[in-house]
C-alpha cells in the first residue's frame, strides 16, 4: 500500500529574545509540526507535536545537537501549547468502503457458518431415501434391443413399484397402464402393477431423480417421482 508522510505546520514563533547558536547575528524562527502519514485507506496525525528552530537567512534548521538551555525550554513551552486535535486517525471515504466491504464478508461467512441448515421439501427426502420393497415411482423407462445401443425400441411412462431388494439389485415391475407419450402421473394407474419384474442397479440418485439400469443392460429407467 502506497503512503505518503508529510510535516504539517501548526505554528511560527518569533525567537527574537534567544540566540542563533551557530551564527548570533542571523534571525530565528521556531516552528511547531505534526507528522501527517496518508494512504488511501486512512490518515494518521502524530499524537505529539515537535518543533524546529529555523535559520531565517540561511533557510535552513538548526539541528538539535547545537540547541541551548534557553531554545530547549522554549521549545518545550510553545509545543506544549498546541490544541490538541480532535482525532489521530481518520478514514477516507475509500477505507469507510473498504471497511463496510470488510464487515460484511466476515458477517457472510459468520452467518453461513452458523446459520441452521436449509430444510429439504419431503418430496425431496423421499427421492434421496433408499428405495425399499413397496415403494411407488413415476417416471419412464427405455428398453433397447442389445446393450449400448442409443436409440430405443419401446418407450412408456407410468408407475413402477420395487418389489424386492437384494443387496444393490432391486426388482421392478411395471404399471399395467403404461403410456408411450408423457401423461400427469396423476392420470396414470399407480396401483396395479405386472407379475413380471426385472432386475435394476441404481446409477445415480439425487433428490430430483433416481437412474436405474437393468443388470443385463438392455433398459434403463429414469424415475421423477415417489409416491
Amino acid at each position: 500500500m502506497f503512503f505518503v508522510i508529510n510535516n504539517i505546520q501548526q505554528a511560527v514563533y518569533n525567537t527574537l529574545e534567544l540566540q542563533n547558536p551557530k551564527k548570533a547575528d542571523n534571525p530565528m524562527s521556531f516552528r511547531v509540526y505534526r507528522r501527517l502519514t496518508r494512504t488511501a485507506l486512512f490518515s494518521v496525525h502524530s499524537k505529539k507535536a515537535f518543533g524546529e528552530f529555523r535559520d531565517e537567512v540561511e533557510g535552513k534548521n538548526i539541528s538539535t545537537r547545537f540547541w541551548t538551555q534557553q531554545m530547549k525550554a522554549f521549545a518545550a513551552e510553545k509545543v506544549s501549547e498546541i490544541v490538541k486535535l480532535p482525532y489521530i486517525f481518520k478514514f477516507t471515504i475509500l477505507g469507510w468502503i473498504f471497511c463496510v466491504l470488510v464487515v460484511a464478508v466476515f458477517t457472510m461467512l459468520i452467518y453461513n457458518e452458523t446459520k441452521p441448515p436449509v430444510k429439504k421439501p419431503a418430496e425431496y427426502l423421499a427421492m434421496e431415501a433408499s428405495p425399499l420393497p413397496g415403494d411407488i415411482y413415476f417416471g419412464h423407462f427405455e428398453a433397447f434391443n442389445e446393450p449400448g445401443k442409443t436409440i430405443a425400441s419401446n418407450i412408456g411412462f407410468g408407475w413402477f413399484i420395487i418389489v424386492n431388494k437384494d443387496g444393490d439389485n432391486y426388482y421392478v415391475s411395471k404399471s399395467t397402464q403404461m403410456n408411450k407419450t408423457y401423461r400427469p402421473k396423476e392420470e396414470l394407474n399407480n396401483t396395479d402393477f405386472e407379475s413380471e419384474h426385472t432386475s435394476f442397479k441404481i446409477i445415480e440418485q439425487t433428490g430430483f431423480l433416481i437412474n436405474m439400469k437393468s443388470v443385463d443392460g438392455k433398459t434403463t429407467l429414469y424415475i421423477t417421482d415417489k409416491k
